[in-house]
């Protein structure tokens, strides 16, 4: 099959992209596993935090991508909960151990990272980690709920926002454009604030249904009861905790922050940043429960998932243009298998 992968660690602009396309043996399903046959797959920031190595995978090479559409083609043994043909789904976890707190459990395992993921025609996962998708999402609007949307759910739930408080988002790429319908939903009286770097990306939040849109360090209309930050650096982390009320939660989106802003920190002052009971939460990875309970959330919502195509062979490119900001919603690799 074909598949791109990832042979060393390294810079997205060396020549040739860190991603070779490559022919490789096509998986078998283990016992409990199902092989399913690759229609799209999501690119996420997370793939550039495992090329760059700010969480780098266990083994070389790799095949990542973790945000998986696609058919059963082939059932393991013992498994019933599918049938082949059946279109399904898989998020950045492959496997844990199926506790309730599975995603900071020592038997995690990442799809794309611990093991092959879906920039690849064909790729397997147990059958308890993969869900089926609603009818009301083609493969490449389903793609990106596998992580941006499922893990963004997660985010939500930890800011503890209720209906008519104010809720702010810092970051507005594929994850916030999802989070932002999500929350319109289900909080309806909420006014909701987005805080993005670009003009283009402040104006797609206001489209969606944004109350308000500013720079990173313009001030909202009030302070947030909440703010979810999903972006890789520091900056947006001291401006949200400066823009949270009294008890105000911010929920830090990220499974790794970049380095290059990371002096801003010393700049962190208790009386401005902390004190009054603000809360610091952040997000490790996402539970089966995540994911299970989003997707038909998000089908009954009717979120709109906004999409750029590329084929599978152009992930370098799809990745460097995720790195630059030059996105509106999500990048999605197709395989060309319907």
């Amino acid at each position: 099959m074909r598949a791109m992968v990832l042979q060393t660690l390294g810079g997205l602009d060396e020549p040739g992209g860190p991603l070779q396309l490559s022919e490789v043996a096509r998986p078998e399903p283990a016992s409990g596993e199902i092989l399913i046959e690759v229609s799209t797959c999501g690119v996420c920031h997370t793939e550039l935090d495992i090329i760059e190595g700010r969480t780098p995978p266990p083994r070389l090479p790799v095949i990542p991508g973790h945000e998986i559409v696609g058919r059963v083609a082939k059932l393991g043994r013992g498994v019933s909960r599918f049938s082949a043909g059946d279109r399904v789904g898989v998020g950045w976890i492959h496997s844990s151990d199926g506790s309730e707190n599975e995603n900071v459990s020592g038997a995690f395992r990442a799809t794309g990272r611990d093991v092959d993921g879906g920039y690849a025609e064909f790729t397997t996962v147990p059958a308890d980690y993969a869900y089926p998708i609603p009818e009301a999402f083609d493969d490449a609007s389903a793609a990106p709920l596998l992580c941006a949307g499922g893990v963004g759910y997660r985010a939500l739930r930890l800011a503890k926002v209720e209906d008519g408080q104010v809720l702010g988002l810092t970051g507005f790429g594929g994850s916030g454009h999802l989070v932002l319908q999500l929350a319109r939903y289900l909080y309806p009286s909420s006014a909701i604030y987005v805080f993005a770097r670009s003009e283009r990306e402040r104006a797609f939040a206001l489209e969606l249904g944004a109350t308000w849109s500013g720079d990173t360090l313009d001030d909202p209309p009030q302070p947030a009861h909440a703010i979810i930050d999903t972006t890789p650096v520091w900056k947006p982390v001291l401006a949200a905790l400066e823009r949270l009320r009294p008890g105000g939660r911010l929920v830090i989106n990220a499974i790794r922050k970049e380095d290059a802003d990371r002096d801003l920190l010393a700049g962190l002052r208790y009386e401005d940043h902390l004190w009054l009971e603000k809360e610091v939460k952040t997000v490790a990875n996402v539970t089966h429960r995540d994911i299970g309970e989003f997707l038909p959330i998000a089908a009954r919502a009717g979120v709109q998932v906004e999409t750029t195509c590329m084929p599978l062979e152009r992930a370098n490119e799809a990745l460097r243009a995720l790195r630059d900001g030059h996105l509106r919603g999500a990048y999605v690799l197709a395989t060309g298998h319907p």
